[in-house]
């Protein structure tokens, strides 16, 4: 029967290009005189050498020519599409008063489509589409008629989630909290006077050489000038103050020779308002003008 089919495509359909190619591709299914095919875009795309969206786009158009229809209460092999082409099964019907089953058809309805035989269509493969029993069976989205989640919310402020860690404190227990001085947690801050050298920073000093190298007296005078530089800084912790005295020590020359942190004028702090470049650049003249034994 898909010859008969073929052969109303070519001396009786108006389809042009893409959509002629569609429909005898499908026409070449065809299994009986029902006209009945299946097919998918895929496949279609594939024997017209076309892309699935013409595909898409030529079958509209025929379905809109009412040259072929789209059963979708029907499956074909592996869930593909049912089409029919149903002028072609007129024709088809009207040609074959011999047979029984177009006679009756044409007596009761003379100018309608035949009816479909789904028994026959079962042969070929296709079947009508499985419907669940009861709407019960459908699965419903888990969200609930208001729309919102149906998880309770956490109340708000309610503070850490963990019961072991404390409200307030160090998370480690065995931390010390020595740092703690406002409600913000963080470390205290300390003018550079309050600051006092401790043990670890003193040890430090003496494993360095600091201590030997300058002496007792050397190092007071190296923390005096320290706390004198730095008197106008504004507060820091008191590890950025001991990491910035260790690094002043280091560069702290012993008694007797140029103080690179002195002024011209002899001081030993840094002139008010006087900037970083301009007190490394004091410090080198006072260096270049101090008497080194050796002049003539």
């Amino acid at each position: 029967m898909s010859s008969e089919a073929r052969e109303w495509v070519w001396e009786h359909s108006s389809s042009r290009g893409t959509a002629r190619l569609v429909l005898l591709s499908i026409a070449d299914r065809v299994a009986d005189e029902q006209c009945v095919s299946w097919a998918s875009l895929s496949s279609l795309a594939t024997r017209t050498n076309a892309s699935v969206s013409t595909v898409r786009d030529a079958i509209d158009r025929l379905v809109h020519a009412g040259e072929l229809e789209q059963l979708d209460d029907l499956a074909g092999p592996q869930r593909s599409t049912v089409y029919r082409l149903p002028l072609a099964a007129k024709a088809v019907a009207e040609t074959a008063k011999d047979d029984e089953v177009a006679e009756q058809v044409s007596e009761a309805v003379p100018e309608a489509t035949p009816a479909l035989r789904i028994s026959a269509l079962r042969r070929v493969g296709i079947r009508p589409r499985e419907v669940p029993e009861s709407p019960a069976r459908v699965r419903k989205p888990a969200v609930p008629e208001s729309g919102r989640s149906r998880r309770k919310p956490a109340p708000r402020r309610t503070g850490n989630r963990h019961s072991d860690v404390p409200k307030t404190g160090t998370q480690n227990r065995s931390e010390p909290d020595l740092n703690r001085s406002s409600s913000s947690g963080g470390a205290a801050v300390l003018s550079a006077a309050e600051w006092q050298v401790d043990p670890a920073t003193h040890t430090w000093a003496r494993q360095q050489g600091h201590l030997d190298r300058l002496g007792e007296q050397g190092l007071a005078a190296a923390d005096a000038k320290w706390r004198a530089h730095r008197a106008d800084f504004k507060p820091r912790p008191a590890d950025a103050w001991a990491a910035d005295w260790r690094s002043w020590v280091a560069r702290e020359h012993p008694p007797g020779r140029s103080n690179l942190y002195a002024v011209p004028d002899g001081g030993h702090r840094a002139a008010r308002g006087m900037t970083r470049v301009e007190a490394h650049q004091a410090a080198l003249l006072a260096a270049l003008d101090e008497s080194t034994g050796t002049e003539s």
